[in-house]
């Protein structure tokens, strides 16, 4: 009979890549019964998914989605709860028992997320920051840790590490310009950006791209706030045009962003981000689409990225503050395209060899395997002592 895994989330989206197309997907394959509980959705899916509301409101998302996943899970009785965010902690609890597995998926940093909410009054920061770092430890003592990103591991010494490579896209490779190809079309003058748009992701840092470069056209693909959409525009100014928004207030689907590789020639694919502690030391998930797609990297020289760019030679890092810098980057892949072409295939090579789901999916499956096991052996061993205890 094969084993029953339900994911909750009651912040991200259903199809979100990391929960749906890669842990879901994944673990349907290798034969487990596989539940998503998430924010209600209409389109079709592999799996089932059991909807829930979504307030737009945090507050009344916390109490009343929060509720709704616990009553839901709970009827499922499964085998393996594997929850994706922070405010579902008090259910994942509720729902840990000795005979099933608990796993708590951490996506972010977030005791430095929100320590980095400017909205938020300094002294408020560390009192919330504080009080999560309580909750998670008292919560989670007895919770399986499934980390998405590396040095997530110095906080969780006893956390699984799942990175979040990419699915190997064959249609998608397959599209680049091959270096014996007699194809010598040149890129075109315009930057891609994909993911969700914000802040602390450099919304503002890039759309000035216009008014560094005369020629370039940046085009953003990802969830964006209409608030930071409109201070956007207002940030490029009387260059606004050559600045693209799609996603403005709605969620851009897996497919769509796929689609967009491949249907131009892109300079770059960027991510010059503000010097932030919560992103400085991640390895970007759209550094691995961008390398899947042969588009060369444009991204802030943080020194942990500009390792990554130099071990690969798959792009170009600058001070995302410098103006000079960025101009001579773009420049650069202009006038050189050979090799900007080269290093569209060497990402490309690393991550058909190195940086995709496939091993993480390995590693994913033989982990559920072994805390699977060792929930099993505990339940037994727990058993025996209650019947001995019992006898006497």
């Amino acid at each position: 009979m094969s084993k029953k895994v339900v994911h909750m989330t009651s912040v991200h989206h259903p199809f979100d890549t990391r929960i749906y197309h890669k842990e879901c997907l994944s673990l349907k394959r290798a034969g487990y019964d596989v539940t998503l509980i998430a924010p209600e959705t209409d389109a079709e899916s592999a799996i089932d998914i059991i909807p829930i509301k979504k307030y737009k409101n945090k507050c009344l998302r916390m109490a009343f989605s929060t509720y709704q996943v616990y009553k839901q899970a709970k009827k499922l009785q499964a085998d393996y709860y594997h929850f994706h965010d922070p405010e579902l902690l008090p259910v994942a609890w509720l729902l840990n028992k000795k005979a099933n597995v608990v796993i708590y998926d951490i996506h972010e940093d977030y005791a430095t997320s929100i320590m980095q909410k400017e909205y938020l009054p300094r002294p408020l920061r560390k009192l919330v920051t504080k009080t999560y770092k309580w909750m998670e430890n008292v919560l989670a003592k007895d919770m399986a840790l499934c980390l998405a990103e590396k040095y997530y591991q110095e906080l969780y010494p006893r956390g699984q590490v799942i990175l979040n490579y990419p699915l190997l896209n064959e249609t998608l490779m397959a599209q680049t310009v091959n270096e014996d190809s007699e194809d010598t079309g040149l890129p075109e003058n315009k930057l891609l950006y994909t993911g969700n748009v914000d802040v602390d992701r450099g919304a503002y840092t890039q759309a000035r791209l216009p008014l560094i470069d005369d020629d370039v056209t940046v085009y953003f693909f990802g969830k964006c706030a209409r608030e930071v959409a409109e201070n956007m525009y207002e940030t490029a100014g009387d260059e606004k045009d050559r600045l693209m928004i799609e996603g403005i207030d709605r969620y851009v689907p897996r497919e769509a962003i796929d689609r967009q590789y491949t249907n131009r020639r892109w300079l770059a694919g960027i991510a010059l981000f503000p010097p932030t502690e919560h992103y400085k030391r991640k390895e970007l998930t759209k550094f691995f689409e961008y390398m899947s797609a042969g588009i060369p990297i444009l991204c802030s020289d943080f020194p942990v990225w500009k390792a990554f760019i130099d071990r690969y030679q798959c792009g170009i890092a600058v001070d995302p503050q410098e103006r000079e810098a960025i101009q001579d980057a773009l420049e650069y892949l202009r006038l050189y395209p050979e090799e900007a072409a080269k290093m569209g295939r060497n990402g490309q090579k690393a991550v058909r060899e190195e940086l995709n789901w496939h091993k993480e999916e390995e590693k994913l499956l033989q982990w559920y395997e072994e805390i699977g096991e060792q929930a099993r052996l505990d339940d037994g061993r727990k058993a025996r002592e209650a019947g001995d205890e019992h006898a006497k």
